[in-house]
């Protein structure tokens, strides 16, 4: 127990004087995590119905997932929406946020939070508004309208994590690239982004995962042969109690934890 009279940082508080600390960070982690985690178990169930404890263990419904033309096409259709947002927000949001970094326009706090309006209004709202602009335009059940409408979602998290490391960059470092004979362009992507890519990354990773989980704006504005994985999900248990559904969350946890992993993992190598 020597550990807990060791100081927990420069201010020479030990870890015991923190020890109420870390046990409520513990409880509101279990509180948080557990009814992710009884997803799992459930997912190996041979039942009919979702149980937990399951009485008995089976692969029965990750077979009817990869079984099921129905729902591995709304996966790749969600995969697809995922990566063509991440692919319209990160550059936008990026090239938003470096452009409200260095104008010196006193206006420029207003272009912020206009820019990140979408984050504060009730997905509900904007899922509506979509709606029946897409259906004036005749973008309705198009991944197009899907990927607009989730970039729409995906853009403030970039412009807020992009703008957050910009604080913390240093702007001589590109003035002097500039002053040595780089364009203005040049010296964005050779010191800028270099220096920010990590949360270039992130900004790309919380795009994807957006559009990836997102259901209310895909209840509105996808169907057919877009209908996403997660608007096939609520539908599931509107009408029936399908434990198909447990499979695919267990999937869908096990692939956004390889992500932040491999992120992480990505960053500690550079580092």
């Amino acid at each position: 127990m020597s550990w807990l009279n060791k100081p927990a940082s420069e201010t020479q508080i030990t870890h015991g004087q923190r020890l109420w600390l870390y046990i409520l960070a513990t409880v509101i982690m279990i509180l948080l995590v557990a009814p992710t985690v009884i997803v799992i178990p459930m997912s190996f169930s041979a039942s009919q119905y979702l149980e937990f404890p399951p009485r008995e263990w089976s692969l029965r419904w990750y077979e009817h997932y990869l079984n099921s033309p129905e729902w591995i096409q709304a996966t790749w259709t969600s995969l697809k929406a995922g990566f063509f947002t991440m692919c319209v927000a990160t550059p936008i949001g990026t090239a938003a946020a470096y452009g409200l970094f260095v104008t010196k326009h006193p206006l420029s706090r207003m272009f912020y939070v206009l820019l990140i309006t979408p984050i504060m209004i009730p997905v509900i709202l904007i899922a509506i508004a979509a709606f029946y602009v897409f259906v004036q335009i005749r973008m309705v059940n198009s991944m197009f309208g899907l990927v607009i409408a989730h970039s729409i979602l995906a853009l403030p998290l970039v412009l807020i994590v992009i703008s957050a490391a910009l604080k913390s960059f240093d702007m001589n470092l590109e003035m002097a690239a500039r002053s040595l004979g780089a364009s203005r362009f040049t010296a964005f992507m050779d010191v800028t982004l270099s220096q920010i890519r990590f949360s270039v990354m992130t900004a790309a990773l919380l795009s994807f995962l957006t559009s990836f989980d997102e259901v209310i704006v895909a209840m509105f504005v996808s169907g057919g042969d877009n209908s996403t994985l997660t608007r096939n999900m609520f539908n599931a248990l509107r009408d029936q109690i399908d434990p198909t559904i447990a499979s695919i969350s267990t999937i869908m946890i096990v692939i956004s934890s390889s992500l932040l992993i491999l992120t992480q993992l990505f960053r500690k190598s550079r580092d």
